[in-house]
């Protein structure tokens, strides 16, 4: 990205009342951060949903000043970073609207690859979820997932700790700028986990761990990954709310049952009895719900199975193969298909038993 776009989209982060969603609109409309500071005021109020509260706080030169700064910062320390409309931004989190305009990372992370979990839960971790935990990262290693969590006391550490043991590529979200470690406690496990993943965070360098960080961050932890595990939770709790949240981008949630009498397991309990969430007793039931253990097999057999697709029918075929289930609107933008196009597409493979249709516009093979 060019300093002058970079600057930009700084800009924008850093403008009140100006969220990822208004930003992105902005741009799409425009063709670039950069250009929406170049248009006039009456040109940004002929924009649909662009008032002049919006434009007011847009044309503030103190967040030009603002930016200004952390790019001087960014580029003075070769901080990385990842923008929502470069090819290489997490494909997963792509697809959610409130994902990240821009976040910044460090470590050796790699996340080109269809499996990634997020585990979150308590900060006051049982033995039993303890163990639950590393038996199942112990358990799930054979099948190289990426490992997402937040790196807070409790079930968020305990996964870190873990995938270190297995081997295992992590990411670690952070709510605060990357000069900043919380708790500092966790500081130890950095060394190891950036030798094998890394850390990333949407806040600039110099930004404290505020209470409301942590829940915006978790928007990250559940739209990065195709599922998020809950370990253990009370009746509230910011592992609910993570779930909420991967549960409105439409993806998989599981949940550790416990004891009904048990503190740190009615959030889980919950979950499962409400239908927000599928039970996970083991590794197992998480591999066959995501299809990991027969998606080599799957791919050998359509060949014999599927002779007369035609182009497009293995182009939608392959896609949902590689990732699992996926929105009718996810579908047409990744594989470049009109809908209109897809709509028809879809119901003639649903016809003769190439996919299946799920509820919510959702389609899997």
């Amino acid at each position: 990205m060019l300093e002058k776009e970079l600057l930009a989209v700084l800009r924008l982060q850093s403008t009140p009342k100006v969220g990822d969603i208004i930003s992105k609109k902005l741009i799409r409309t425009l063709g670039s951060a950069s250009q929406i500071f170049k248009e006039k005021k009456s040109a940004l109020l002929k924009i649909d949903g662009i008032g002049e509260y919006i434009v007011k706080h847009l044309l503030n030169e103190k967040t030009h000043l603002l930016a200004a700064k952390e790019l001087e910062y960014i580029l003075k320390q070769n901080i990385s970073y990842s923008y929502c409309f470069d090819a290489d931004y997490p494909k997963n989190l792509q697809n959610c609207t409130d994902a990240p305009l821009l976040f910044f990372y460090d470590g050796k992370l790699n996340w080109k690859t269809d499996r990634i979990i997020s585990i979150v839960g308590t900060r006051n971790m049982t033995n039993y979820g303890r163990e639950f935990c590393r038996n199942f990262i112990e358990d799930i290693a054979k099948y190289n997932p990426l490992i997402v969590s937040g790196l807070a006391y409790g079930v968020d550490i305990c996964a870190h700790q873990a995938a270190i043991d297995c081997d295992l590529q992590n990411i670690a979200v952070l709510a605060h700028g990357l000069n900043e470690i919380y708790p500092k406690k966790h500081k130890q496990f950095l060394p190891k986990i950036m030798s094998n993943g890394g850390v990333i965070s949407e806040f600039w360098h110099n930004e404290q761990p505020m209470r409301e960080n942590f829940l915006k961050r978790n928007r990250i932890v559940a739209g990065m990954s195709k599922a998020t595990i809950i370990i253990e939770s009370a009746e509230r709790g910011g592992a609910l709310v993570t779930a909420d949240i991967a549960n409105s981008y439409h993806r998989d949630v599981f949940a550790v049952p416990g004891k009904v009498t048990d503190y740190y397991s009615k959030g889980c309990n919950n979950l499962i009895k409400s239908n927000q969430a599928h039970l996970l007793s083991s590794a197992e039931d998480l591999v066959k719900m995501l299809n990991w253990d027969v998606q080599k097999n799957l791919i050998v057999k359509q060949t014999e199975l599927f002779v007369n697709l035609n182009e497009l029918e293995q182009k939608v075929y392959d896609y949902l193969l590689r990732n699992g289930k996926q929105l009718l609107d996810v579908i047409a933008l990744d594989c470049e298909i009109p809908i209109y196009k897809l709509s028809s597409l879809l119901l003639q493979m649903e016809l003769r038993g190439i996919i299946k249709p799920l509820p919510g516009k959702m389609f899997e093979v």
